[in-house]
Parts: C-alpha cells; structure tokens; sequence
C-alpha cells in the first residue's frame, strides 16, 4: 500500500512540465502566436529551448563524470596539457560556436523582418505610455487625429499598423506577446514599429520596462477583430459624447464637472478637456478600468472612483468624496458613455 506521501510525488515531480506547458498558451503568451511576428518569434525560440536542454543535460552529465572520477580514482593521472588544451578548444571554443552563431543568424535575420517599414498606406497609431497607462490616437494620412481612447487598441485582422510610440514621463515597453515583439517607449522620442493580427480575437499587452509602483498592472487590450466591425467601432470612437437620457444622469453630468472630474479628463462634446487622465468620451464601452486592472463594471467603476488607491495604489487618480446618490447619478452618467 503506498502513503499518501508517495502518492504526491508525481504530481510534484511534474510541477515543472506542468508550468512549462501552461504558459504556452493564453491571451499573453509569445508561444501562442497570433501574427506572423509572434509566429517567427516562437519558431525561434522553441529551437533555442531544446539545444539550451540539451546543452544543459551534458554539461551536468560532464560534470557528475568529473566528480566520479575524482572520488572513484582519485590516483588517476590528470589530463596532459594537450588534452587540456584539446578539450578547452572544442568545449570553450567550437562547440558554443556551432551553437550559437546559426541562432545569431536567425535572430538577426529575424529582426530585420519584424522592424521592416510597414506600407505607406498602413493603418497608423500613436500610442503615448503614461504613469501607468495607455493613451491611444487613431491618426488618417496627414497624421490628424480620428479618435482618441485608452487602455484599448483594436486593429483590423490581417492588415498591417504602423505603431507611433512615445512616452511622457519614463522609459516604458509595448508588448503584446501573442502578436509583436517588444518595442521601447522613450521619452523624447518617437520609436516606429509595425504589426498585423492574423486572428481576431482579445488579447493583453503589457509594459515590458519596469517604470515604477505600478509596472505589473500597465496592461492594456488588443483586439483584432475583421474589418467591417473594427470600422464601425473607429467611426463610433470618433463621435462625440452622447448627450444624457434621464434626470439622474443629467444630474451625474453636473456631478462630473463639480467634482473636479473634468480638470483631467476629456468628454468630447462637452466642456471637460482635461489631459491628465484618459479620455472618458466612450468610457462604458471598454472592457476593463485602470489599464486592464479590473473589469468595467459599475461596481468596479464605483471603487475606483471613491478609493483608486486600493485599487491602484500610487496611481495619480485622487479619490473623490462623494454622497451616495451623486455617485449613483455620476455612474449613472459614465454609464452611458459608449
């Protein structure tokens, strides 16, 4: 009969395996390629993995030879200085030569292909990182804006987006694992990469530089979705605010701008022009708050109005006082910005 003890050992001698697999797949994983940069990417690196295992499991067997040797025969004569030197050549020398330098040239081969100038006529946004989330500006040929959103990016499935990235404030990263390689965000700088989604779907970005409290949750949403729904998404962004419906929102409206809402934030159509925090305009149509922090549901939206730093500790949203029903009335308004 077997304890319960060794009843468990397989599962954590799997552990490892079991971790190994879980991240080669999801909405933020590079070995879930959705693009064909994400696709080279992985194509890479799977090769990279088994030669490094393999690499690895010899050098531990070398060594477990050399320790055997020097316990078991500890009279046995050292290597002469040719064999020493014979060994350092083809171990030091040849052997990580032939290992790496066919990966160098891949990579290299690779890049050139990831960061090769998109079409002139590409879709083109700019995208600011801030402290610590994601402005995004849908910009036409002449480099006008169209629509401006936050947190958000969606793109038409298989066609190619020139990316303006830039920040204001710290050196941040793009990243979205399952579409593009990282790509640095400089202050005082515009850094110009390109991408296509071949598969719609909703996947995360992240910050790749750590830029301070709240690196871990700069997140934003990438969503590729066909090019009939992403123009009716961009020609609704595009829109300004819809005009309250009800007593309680026009209310939540004057809430809005007697709170101090407005000296940060933008309601398009509306007088609030404020550029500290993101632009509210279509506010109830995104999927998440904070940068990907917590669903937008009128619940999360509540907390994150009275106590942001509980939410987002360090964020620059200030917490608002407010009476019960002026909050209701003010997400009764936010609620009804699509």
């Amino acid at each position: 009969m077997h304890s319960r003890k060794s009843s468990w050992l397989p599962v954590v001698a799997g552990l490892p395996l079991i971790s190994l697999l879980s991240a080669c797949s999801g909405v933020q994983s590079s070995l879930d390629p959705a693009g064909a940069a994400a696709e080279l990417i992985a194509d890479l690196w799977w090769p990279m993995l088994l030669v490094a295992s393999l690499v690895t499991v010899l050098v531990l067997v070398l060594l477990l030879m050399a320790i055997f040797r020097a316990f078991r025969h500890r009279s046995a004569r050292p290597l002469s200085r040719r064999q020493s030197r014979n060994l350092v050549i083809a171990g030091g020398i040849i052997l990580p030569l032939t290992v790496t330098i066919p990966f160098a040239l891949s990579s290299f081969s690779i890049g050139r292909t990831l960061y090769a100038p998109p079409p002139d006529n590409a879709l083109t946004i700019e995208v600011i990182g801030k402290r610590w989330w994601w402005e995004i500006h849908y910009l036409d040929q002449s480099g006008n804006r169209i629509a401006t959103t936050a947190n958000e990016l969606h793109v038409p499935v298989g066609e190619p987006i020139k990316l303006l990235l830039k920040s204001d404030n710290v050196i941040h990263s793009f990243w979205v694992p399952n579409i593009q390689g990282k790509t640095d965000m400089m202050p005082g700088q515009v850094n110009v990469t390109s991408l296509v989604a071949d598969e719609p779907g909703v996947y995360r970005g992240q910050c790749a530089e750590y830029c301070g409290a709240q690196h871990a949750l700069m997140a934003f949403l990438f969503v590729a979705e066909p090019q009939e729904a992403f123009d009716a998404w961009l020609e609704q962004q595009a829109q300004p605010a819809v005009a309250p419906d009800t007593a309680q929102a026009v209310h939540g409206r004057e809430v809005f701008f007697d709170s101090g809402c407005a000296s940060c934030h933008t309601v398009r159509g509306t007088r609030a022009a404020g550029d500290e925090g993101p632009d509210l305009t279509h506010l109830a149509g995104r999927r998440t708050l904070a940068a990907a922090t917590v669903p937008n549901r009128i619940g999360h939206l509540g907390g994150w109005i009275t106590d942001p730093q509980h939410i987002k500790p360090e964020s620059l949203m200030p917490s608002t006082e407010m009476s019960p029903d002026d909050l209701q009335s003010l997400l009764r308004y936010l609620g009804g910005l699509e």
